[in-house]
């Protein structure tokens, strides 16, 4: 984590173990971890905030977000408070593309492994996004199509998504969004979605059951310890998804999403 000053004791302690005594630039690792702050908090912070959480004083904060409003990737409101800017958004839809690239040969192995259709999806603000997909080669198969946008409420990737979200949380996601049923089988309460989260945690996957669309199944996955909260997934029709076909492609989706997460790593710790 980014250190007050270099001229302090401890400063110089941590930094010896930061990127930037290793060849890197502080102020660029710097500017970087208030951005990502500044996306957990919610998008928006006072410099006090991030002085708080980031252990940077002041001084060095400022001069950072004036940098990053000049650059157009902050702006400061009325309020004095910062946000992220317009700039990111370019960056993000690139990454975001470049995301599903790397992704599809390994939705490619799930296909061929299970014969069904596999998707990859993010988190974007309170919708689910799907960012990659490889279909099945069966007649009968699934077209949820890339760019389309969902609620996490009824589908296996929001509930993997947001399995290890604080409850408080999640029970403010469902209030922007709402609940709406989209078949006859979607969860449409806060409690009822909480209890399914919990059910992910205790046995690692997703279902969902007839709850996006009438006849078919999703069987989804974290990617862990991915750069960006990512989740991947299978989804076919309920007679072929079975109970038993369960069994027998949850291992299989661990596997891959492990593999993934290792690639998506190492493309991002460069040389």
């Amino acid at each position: 984590m980014p250190t007050s000053s270099a001229s302090d004791a401890p400063a110089e302690t941590a930094a010896s173990k930061s990127p930037a005594a290793s060849g890197g630039v502080q102020s660029l690792e710097r500017a970087f971890d208030l951005l990502e702050r500044m996306a957990d908090a919610g998008g928006e912070v006072g410099l006090s905030e991030l002085s708080a959480s980031s252990g940077l004083p002041l001084p060095t904060i400022h001069r950072l977000m004036r940098t990053l409003v000049a650059c157009g990737y902050v702006r400061q409101q009325a309020n004095r408070r910062y946000s992220l800017g317009p700039r990111l958004i370019r960056l993000g839809e690139s990454a975001s593309r470049l995301l599903g690239t790397w992704a599809r040969p390994y939705l490619a192995r799930l296909v061929e492994e299970t014969g069904e259709t596999a998707n990859m999806a993010l988190l974007d603000g309170d919708e689910i996004v799907y960012v990659a997909q490889v279909p099945s080669k069966h007649s009968m198969r699934m077209f949820t199509e890339v760019g389309r946008r969902v609620l996490p409420h009824s589908t296996g990737v929001g509930k993997a998504l947001l399995a290890h979200t604080p409850p408080e949380e999640v029970r403010a996601l469902l209030a922007r969004t709402g609940m709406p049923a989209a078949t006859e089988k979607t969860i449409t309460t806060p409690e009822g979605f909480l209890d399914a989260l919990e059910v992910v945690r205790r046995t690692g996957y997703a279902v969902d059951d007839n709850e996006q669309e009438i006849g078919v199944r999703c069987l989804a996955v974290p990617v862990p310890n991915s750069p960006t909260a990512a989740a991947i997934s299978i989804s076919g029709p309920a007679g072929r998804v079975t109970e038993a076909a369960t069994d027998k492609i949850v291992p299989v989706l661990q596997q891959v999403a492990v593999e993934l997460s290792s690639a998506l790593v190492n493309a991002g710790a460069g040389s």
